[in-house]
């Protein structure tokens, strides 16, 4: 019986206490070089036993004059170390302050006859969500206020009571977190967001219903479950492109002759005449003598079995452990965090949607660093260049080189995978509890939303991705962007497979020719009149630096 009032009260304090967390040593192990996506701070040792009041429903002070200051140096400030920390002892059962003490400390004044909105219970919650990321600036809140997935969330929940208007100015104070980050125009099937929600709102039987009322349409909450902190196992991500983007590059091209020119100087004595290879079939013949009817003849293009098997091979170079400084921005060879777990690359049969043949590239890995999608350019140009597979494994050591980012476009964020949490809560918390138990804690699985999931998919994402490359053929602007590349940043597109020096870039010195990317290939949509826009998109993108903590912040 003292066993279950324990739990109980656990459960209890978990609910009501805002900064509860279970110790290190009994969260789910991750690899060393992994930070947790979702996770709240380890209590100070002082914090360790605070027990809340049974009805401790208050925010907590945003300030207090018993913070501690900077002591002065000398016997004088051993003595004030002391004495803060009999104080913090003494206080280590403490109690939220209330309204008006909240409105004192601040320098304000409540009047007595002034009505309260009635406090209402958070509970630490997991949200379900799905959304299109087309026209937003990314998943995470930005300090800028650019749109974003998160930045429209939080407001939906303040309007529809969710979260409190005392908590509505910033969602630092509820411990908004998110299981898997996403770059701007990135959508997802299924993501979690972490949050300390109101879950029982007054006058609303239907709480999901209720927010998803002020939500726009291609952001959706497909359910809630409460919570224990808890850290994101391993993400699914899927990449649809055309498999056009596989047909070797245009003869003549400055990606062409490039590539041929350097064949030709890896084995002289055996190369053909620049000019003399014998052209893919694709270019052999049909006709190439206007853009409309190049696109059309892609669209009709389908792949053959062997390259689709050349493509699963080298994929399965991502699988396992390995070195990722290359496939992502602003990180050192020697930088742990580089390290990163994938845990199965899969590659669908290709796929006819309309005209256009597609093919889906399912990436299951722990995690994932910033512009993942280099990886999936990495593999689509080596097959259609014919380079060894080895040249993946060439790619995690130490020399750096230039990777091009596939367009964003074809990228989905499936979901997060919380297999370690669930098993846990099963054996643990859940073991002899029964669903309708009040301190049950559900697993967190999208399962139950799959067939609305589904429907979304198709309506909100896969339409609109394939109405964006009918419309302004993305991947084939892409394609023709790098063969008009003629430098040396992709030399290791070689019959080796190997890095030659003029491909290594290093931070000392200039790089003639350096390939450039494009704005637009970041972009998921364009308004079919918007050419403000398409024109802005078409601009070179411009290197930028980026601090590691901004960097850790964009990655999951």
């Amino acid at each position: 019986m003292e066993g279950s009032n324990s739990l109980k009260r656990a459960l209890q304090e978990h609910d009501i206490i805002d900064d509860i967390t279970e110790p290190a040593n009994k969260q789910p192990k991750l690899m060393a070089s992994m930070a947790p996506d979702i996770s709240v701070p380890e209590p100070s040792p002082e914090s360790k036993d605070t027990v809340a009041e049974p009805d401790a429903m208050e925010e907590k002070p945003s300030g207090s004059s018993g913070d501690a200051q900077p002591a002065a140096k000398g016997s004088k400030s051993k003595d004030k170390r002391k004495g803060r920390q009999g104080d913090d002892k003494k206080a280590g059962r403490r109690r939220r302050g209330t309204r008006n003490e909240e409105a004192a400390a601040e320098g304000t004044a409540i009047a007595s006859g002034e009505p309260k909105a009635p406090r209402l219970p958070k509970r630490q919650s997991a949200l379900l969500i799905g959304f299109c990321g087309s026209g937003y600036s990314g998943m995470q809140i930005q300090p800028d206020h650019a749109k974003t997935i998160e930045g429209v969330l939080f407001q939906a929940l303040v309007r529809a009571g969710a979260v409190s208007q005392d908590n509505a100015d910033d969602p630092v104070k509820i411990g908004l977190a998110r299981a898997a980050r996403t770059d701007a125009g990135v959508h997802a099937a299924g993501n979690l967001v972490s949050l300390k929600m109101i879950t029982t709102i007054p006058d609303v039987p239907d709480v999901v219903a209720r927010i998803n009322e002020e939500l726009p349409p291609e952001i959706r909450l497909w359910g809630f479950v409460r919570l224990f902190p808890v850290v994101c196992d391993s993400r699914k991500y899927t990449y649809f492109f055309p498999t056009y983007l596989l047909i070797p590059p245009k003869p003549g091209s400055g990606l062409d002759r490039s590539l041929q020119q350097f064949a030709a100087s890896l084995s002289p004595d055996t190369a053909a005449p620049e000019g003399t290879k014998a052209p893919h079939p694709f270019w052999a013949r049909g006709d190439l003598s206007s853009h409309e009817g190049e696109m059309a003849r892609k669209r009709a293009w389908r792949v053959d079995p062997e390259q689709v098997e050349r493509l699963r091979n080298a994929a399965k170079r991502f699988e396992g452990t390995h070195n990722f400084h290359n496939f992502t921005v602003a990180r050192d060879f020697s930088d742990r965090s580089n390290q990163r777990h994938m845990k199965k690359i899969e590659i669908a049969d290709p796929v006819v949607y309309g005209d256009t043949e597609w093919i889906s590239v399912l990436f299951h890995g722990q995690s994932f660093m910033l512009h993942q999608r280099k990886m999936i350019s990495a593999l689509v140009l080596s097959c259609r260049t014919e380079t060894p597979e080895q040249v993946i494994d060439e790619l995690y050591g130490p020399r750096v080189v230039f990777i091009p980012k596939m367009p964003a476009l074809g990228l989905l964020l499936e979901e997060p995978i919380f297999d370690s949490y669930n098993n846990r809560m099963a054996t643990t918390i859940n073991a002899n509890l029964e669903p309708s138990h009040p301190d049950y804690r559900p697993p967190i699985s999208f399962e139950a939303h799959r067939e609305a999931i589904d429907t979304f998919k198709q309506k909100y994402i896969y339409d609109n991705m394939r109405l964006v490359e009918d419309r302004d053929g993305l991947f084939d602007l892409w394609m023709r962007h790098l063969d008009a590349y003629s430098g040396n940043d992709l030399l290791y597109l070689n019959p080796k497979g190997t890095i030659p020096p003029s491909a290594i870039i290093k931070k000392t010195e200039r790089r003639e020719n350096p390939f450039k990317e494009k704005k637009r290939f970041d972009a998921t949509s364009f308004s079919a009149g918007d050419e403000a826009a398409k024109a802005e998109a078409d601009e070179d993108e411009e290197e930028t630096t980026i601090s590691k903590k901004d960097l850790a912040e964009t990655e999951g």
